[in-house]
């Protein structure tokens, strides 16, 4: 019995016009980078696992996609070692690659790699897809897309305020009404000190990033399962309930952190973002968030995170400050700062609210209808000139029944069918049918570029 062909669970196939569709998203994002002087790079799937591991926290490497090794994966192991049946063991001497989990850590390789042929302040953006053995669910995937921009080489603050200019941007131009909320890590390890819990930060983090999740009480059961005192936990609930503007936050938050140096500067690089997105006008909503964290270890400094306001998903974008990153590689001194838009999220966004413009599609503007060898070689230079003038262009490729290519022109939903027989020839002219009213209009073919050429230069438009 032949097997169905399937596809492995947390990866997706995606259609021509979801393709499209997806297009739109991601040449959206391109676009908005550009305006930022951001310029693109790719890096390589595969990754060595010597680059990968230690940089996402445990679990982080729980989630990585390992590699065999080419030939005998075999090769060192010994029976013994067989027998054990232990994964992490075994993976460690059979498997040298991994998946790329995400798009920071190989371009913080990438910086290492080519410092010396790059610019600095360096500014990239990267859309390529990345692996995560997670566990598949509604808006999480196995194999999705991210859209990173990052500033690598400056500590100044204007670049979190670009990037958060370049969320909204993006999110405004697509239609989805998000709130974009802040953080700093340095505000967090304030926390974690004024409540006698240094040593626990990460336990901390991790814990209260899921309070809009799992709520209060399951996150200080989970703290109590860490091993934080009941005086912790008490000590910390007034600071992560904190209400009011970010400014009356930041207020609030300058009496509580007065003891801790790495909460006041966190506070003051908080309020030093908050003084440069203030004179701008931004569509999206701007929250200071006390209790977002973002799971990844390597932030140190100012956190961001996007939410739909309009559709129940997770993040949609996020991203922030990490001062030490390229200093796992060898090259100490470089901060970085980025965001990554989850492509994937949008998308399903994008759907749920049916938000694309009626052009995203691209798809065939104009079809010739195919009468026959004669018909067909008065067309080949017509079509090669609709071509040239940006007009996208079929010919049917076989003088079958006008019917089929009339329904073939409806499937693929052609908005303009071009007929010519041997009295258009002969005249040199052609029936140009609107397929949405069924109208017909005799036109001379450079009547007809103009015609489309016009109509695709309004749709642009938006007129």
């Amino acid at each position: 019995m032949i097997q169905k062909p399937s596809i492995p669970k947390g990866t997706r196939d995606f259609s021509p016009e979801e393709t499209a569709k997806r297009n739109y998203l991601f040449n959206t994002i391109r676009e908005v980078y550009h305006l930022f002087g951001f310029r693109q790079i790719e890096t390589p799937a595969m990754e060595h696992l010597s680059t990968l591991t230690g940089k996402y926290g445990e679990e982080g490497d729980r989630l990585l996609f390992r590699i065999l090794n080419s030939g005998d994966c075999f090769a060192g192991i010994t029976d013994e070692e067989l027998q054990e049946r232990n994964p992490v063991r075994f993976a460690a001497k059979a498997c040298e690659k991994g998946l790329r989990y995400d798009l920071t850590v190989p371009f913080a390789r990438f910086v290492v790699q080519h410092r010396n042929e790059l610019t600095f302040p360096f500014k990239r953006y990267q859309i390529q897809p990345v692996w995560r053995a997670d566990r598949p669910q509604q808006g999480r995937y196995r194999e999705f897309y991210q859209c990173d921009g990052d500033i690598v080489g400056s500590d100044s603050l204007l670049n979190e305020a670009e990037l958060i200019q370049i969320m909204d941007e993006v999110f405004r131009r697509l239609g989805i009404r998000v709130c974009i909320r802040i953080n700093s890590r340095k505000i967090l390890t304030g926390i974690a000190e004024i409540i006698g819990e240094a040593e626990r930060i990460a336990d901390i983090t991790v814990a209260i990033d899921k309070l809009d999740k799992i709520g209060a009480e399951n996150v200080n059961a989970e703290l109590r399962g860490k091993g934080l005192s009941e005086t912790a936990i008490a000590r910390l609930q007034p600071l992560i309930g904190l209400t009011g503007s970010a400014r009356e936050k930041l207020a609030a938050l300058t009496g509580l952190l007065s003891s801790s140096a790495a909460g006041r500067k966190g506070i003051e690089e908080t309020g030093c973002i908050l003084d440069r997105v203030e004179r701008l006008s931004l569509t999206a909503t701007l929250e200071l968030d006390l209790t977002l964290a973002r799971g990844l270890s390597y932030y140190t400094g100012a956190i961001f995170e996007v939410k739909a306001q309009d559709v129940e998903i997770g993040s949609i974008a996020g991203g922030g400050r990490y001062d030490n990153l390229t200093g796992v590689f060898g090259v100490d001194g470089l901060s970085g700062v980025g965001v990554s838009f989850g492509a994937d999220r949008i998308y399903d966004v994008l759907n749920r609210l049916n938000l694309y413009p009626e052009n995203a599609q691209q798809t065939t503007q104009l079809l010739f209808v195919n009468f026959g060898d004669r018909e067909e070689a008065w067309l080949l230079p017509l079509a090669a000139r609709t071509r040239a003038a940006g007009i996208r262009t079929e010919i049917y490729p076989e003088a079958v029944r006008m019917k089929k290519q009339m329904s073939f022109a409806d499937a693929k939903k052609i908005p303009f069918v071009a007929i010519a027989g041997e009295t258009e020839m002969a005249a040199g002219v052609l029936l140009l049918k609107d397929m949405a009213s069924g109208r017909q209009t005799q036109l001379t073919p450079d009547e007809l570029i103009e015609f489309l050429r016009e109509k695709s230069e309004k749709e642009q438009r938006g007129i």
